[in-house]
Parts: C-alpha cells; structure tokens; sequence
C-alpha cells in the first residue's frame, strides 16, 4: 500500500477509533457511577425525609405504593415491628443495615438506605438488578453521540487528507501534460511548506537539464560545424591525389592528406574526451590517487611529441601528492595542459610542469616560454572551438576539456604570467580531507 492518501485516512480513522473508545469508555465508566451515586442521594434523601414524620399520610402513603416505582419504604418500630411498608414483595429485605448497604435476599440483591430514630428504623430498597439496567440505559444514551459523530468526523478527515494533498495533485497533473520539451519551472504559488521543497528541487533539476540539453546542442552544432571543414579538405586532397600526374606531385598529395586525417582523428578524440568529461555522462571510479604519478604517467605519453619538435618538457614532482579523482580524465587533463603548450610554443620551446602542495592543497601548475594569452584573451580561451587568430592547426577544445574536467573534479583553472616568459596555467584542487 503505497497510497499517502489511504495510508493517513487509515491512519485518522485508526487515531479517531481509539480516540472515540477512549473517550467513550470513560463517559460510560463515569456515567455509571454517577448515576449510582445519584441513585444512593435519593435513597438516602427519601429515608430522611421520613425520619421525622410522625405518621404517614394516605396520600403520601398511597404514591409511595405506586407498583410502577422501583423503591420499597419499610419501617419499623424499636420491637422489630413492620409498621409500614409500601407495597407487599414476596423478597423485601428483612432487616436494615444502617446506611448504606446491599443485601441479598432469596438471590436478589438490593441496595438500602437505613436510618433509625428514638422509636423507628426506616429502610429504603432498590433492587440492584433495576438500578443497573438504568444506569446502563443512562450511560448508553450518553455514548450513543459518538456513535454518530464518528462517521462525520471520518468524512470530514476524509475531505482534511483531500485538500491537504490537492496541491500534490496539481503539482503531479503538471508534470504529466509536459514533453520533453517542456523544462519551464513549476509554479510555487500557493504551496504547504511541506512540497514547497519538494517543487523547489525538481524547478532546480529542470533548471540542469535544461542547460544541460542546451549545451548538448550547442556541442553537436558546433561539432558539426567543425567537423565540416577538415572533411571537405579530406574529399579536396584526396581528389588532388587522385589526379596526381607525377610521383612528386602524388608523395604531396598523400603527405597533406595524411596530415589531414591526423588533424580530423585528432579533433574527433577530443570531441569524445570532451563528451565524456561534460556533466551527466556516465561516473568514472572516484579514488584516492597520487597526483604526482598520474601527471607522471602523463608526460610519459607527451614526450615522443616533445621530441618530435625538439622542445624540452621538464617535470617536477619531489613528493606524492594526494588527491580524490578519476585517474583517465586527470591524465588527460594533464596531458592536454602539456600538448598546449608544446604545440603553441616554438619548436626547441621549455615546458616545466610542476605537482605540489600550496596550503593543503593540491596543485598542477605548466610554465612555458612560448607566446602566451593575452590577459584579454584568457577568459574565451576555454570556449568550445574557440581559436586565437595565430591558432592555425588547433581544434579549439584542448582548455575546454581541461576546464570540464576541473569543474568534475572541484577544482579551478587559473591562466596568468609565466616567469619563463610565456603562459602559467594553474589547476588547484579541493584539499583532501
């Protein structure tokens, strides 16, 4: 049973069952004994009232015998002599207990009041058979209104729990007539604090997925974009392959058109690095690492293309350094840091990367001498595709992929001025705790 609605009816209607037994057994419990102390005030207050009568009056004598009452009057004179009584009883008591009493006679038990005098000793009987059963009647009829309060009281909780999810209705109705294209906030007006909360976070997940979807269209869009001028330079050289008329114009031909598809490979692996470091793409394993040998395994990598351009690529990296991170999308995002500036800087360029601890925290830091970023530049520079006007052979993703897997990993991506003369990058990770 996963219904909030049956289960808080439920719920009520097992609180207001108890509620009204509760309730219910202590008005009878109370009724009872009250009316038994009620019953005793008018046996005790009829006996008094003939304590002082000389003689009775026929009148008086002749209610007093009414069949119809419950109540039996017997007085005796100081001898033991019946000198009155109101009616003939085949089981009137026989003699009288001063004050209050119950006595059973033949197996019928009555409740007296006795009270004596100089010269007589009055008595007062009622069967307890007959005082029970109109204490029961009393106690009964005093119940009987929660009897039928409970059904009301019931609909009314009913109609509580109906209003009182009615919002939740609303909210629930409105997501359901959405698209997909339907990422607009839902309206909080109105609101119980208690899914007021519940709108707010899913207003704040529509907000993500909406970025979300925007920036994966932007990213295809621009993919395509990008994707159609290297492509249609590959149909180009391989038409002028094709019509090569001689070995030297050919050997042209395929080395431009292995260049090309050098580029094109390259600028697709990045779109896939990129689309696997974007937000919402399936979780790599999150683990303790040491920085120093990540970046380490790193370089290992980046060196053949150094010395491919005879530059000097210098790591330091005296002690571990502990960080909490993917192991893959911080190796690239190293090597990425390292490829920059290798392939912006001159051939014979020095590039020194550095792993180190600055007030607790982790740090990756890349110094080169090459021509640096001008300050006004810096803040585009992590644009998808976004290239400098000297970037000629570049994709424009290499800091886009670093600043999406900085942002994964908590970290920030600062760019300023070298010492060597060139750009300094700093990564700076979340301390570990």
């Amino acid at each position: 049973m996963n219904s909030i609605r049956i289960r808080l009816l439920l719920a009520l209607l097992a609180i207001l069952a108890a509620a009204a037994a509760v309730l219910g057994g202590f008005t009878y419990h109370n009724v009872l004994v009250e009316t038994e102390a009620l019953f005793d005030y008018q046996l005790r207050q009829m006996a008094l009232s003939l304590r002082d009568q000389g003689e009775i009056d026929p009148s008086q004598a002749q209610a007093l015998a009414d069949g119809q009452l419950d109540f039996v009057v017997q007085i005796w004179n100081v001898d033991g002599r019946t000198i009155y009584a109101t009616r003939d009883h085949p089981n009137l008591p026989s003699r009288a207990l001063i004050g209050l009493a119950e006595i059973n006679v033949n197996g019928q038990v009555w409740r007296t009041f006795s009270t004596a005098t100089r010269d007589r000793v009055i008595q007062v009987a009622q069967p307890v058979e007959i005082r029970k059963r109109l204490a029961a009647d009393a106690a009964l009829r005093s119940v009987l209104p929660l009897l039928f309060l409970a059904p009301v009281l019931a609909l009314f909780g009913w109609w509580v729990v109906a209003r009182s999810l009615a919002p939740l209705n609303r909210v629930a109705a409105d997501v359901r007539q959405r698209d997909e294209h339907g990422l607009a906030p839902l309206p909080t007006d109105g609101l119980p604090d208690e899914v007021a909360p519940l709108v707010t976070a899913l207003n704040a997940l529509l907000v993500r997925l909406g970025e979300s979807f925007d920036t994966q269209r932007a990213f295809v869009a621009d993919a395509a974009h990008e994707l159609r001028s290297p492509l249609t330079a590959l149909t180009l050289q391989l038409k002028l392959l094709q019509r090569a008329t001689d070995e030297a114009s050919r050997e042209a031909a395929i080395t431009a058109l292995g260049e090309g598809i050098e580029r094109s490979s390259r600028m697709v692996g990045q779109l896939l690095t990129l689309a696997r470091s974007e937000p919402g793409a399936a979780a790599s394993p999150v683990e303790p690492l040491d920085l120093a040998e990540v970046v380490r395994q790193a370089m290992v990598d980046t060196v053949p293309y150094a010395l491919s351009r005879g530059s000097d690529l210098e790591l330091v990296a005296d002690a571990p350094v502990p960080v909490t991170g993917d192991r893959a999308a911080l190796g690239v995002l190293a090597r990425n840091l390292a490829d920059n500036s290798l392939r912006y800087g001159p051939p014979g360029a020095h590039v020194v990367v550095r792993v180190m601890t600055v007030d607790g925290a982790p740090v990756l830091q890349v110094d080169d001498n090459g021509p640096g970023i001008p300050a006004d530049e810096r803040g585009r520079v992590f644009d998808r595709f976004y290239r400098r006007a000297n970037d000629e052979g570049g994709s424009g993703l290499g800091l886009a992929i670093v600043q999406s897997i900085a942002r994964r990993h908590g970290a920030t991506v600062t760019l300023g001025d070298s010492p060597m003369g060139g750009l300094r990058v700093v990564v700076r990770f979340v301390p570990v705790a």
